[in-house]
C-alpha cells in the first residue's frame, strides 16, 4: 500500500515534535565532534507512523540539520515528504534494517568518529 507524501501543513504536532528532537541530537553530536566524517547517521522513528523514520540530508554536515530538512522516508526507502533532498543508501539501509526488525529501536545512532574506528 503506497503512502500519500505530505506537506509539511499536514504534519501531525507529533511529527513536529520528533522533527526538533532529532535536528537537536544531530547538532549535539556536531558540538561533541562526532560530525567529522561523512556517511554518519541518526534516524528517529516517526510517532504514530508505522514504519516511518527520519533521517539527514544527505550531503548537509551535521551543524546544517535543521528541522525543516529531514528527510521523512519509510522502511523500503520511499520518501514520504516532499523534501528534494537525497538520502545516502548506505545510511538507509543499515537503518532501516534496524528500524524493521528492532520495535523497541525508536533513535538509531551510527558514526564514524576517529577514536571510535581506533
Amino acid at each position: 500500500m503506497a503512502t500519500a507524501i505530505k506537506s509539511p501543513a499536514t504534519m501531525s504536532d507529533a511529527e513536529r515534535d520528533a522533527r526538533q528532537q532529532l535536528a537537536a541530537c544531530y547538532r549535539i553530536f556536531d558540538m561533541l565532534g562526532w560530525s567529522e566524517m561523512i556517511y554518519n547517521h541518526i534516524t528517529l522513528k516517526v510517532p504514530g507512523e508505522d514504519g516511518a523514520f527520519l533521517i539527514n540530508p544527505f550531503g548537509l554536515h551535521f551543524s546544517e540539520v535543521k528541522a525543516s530538512n529531514l528527510v521523512k522516508i519509510d522502511i523500503d526507502g520511499n520518501k514520504l515528504d516532499l523534501n528534494p533532498h537525497p538520502v545516502n543508501l548506505a545510511g538507509f539501509t543499515q537503518h532501516a534494517l534496524f528500524h524493521r526488525h528492532l520495535p523497541d529501536a525508536h533513535c538509531i545512532m551510527h558514526t564514524h568518529t576517529t577514536a571510535g574506528m581506533a
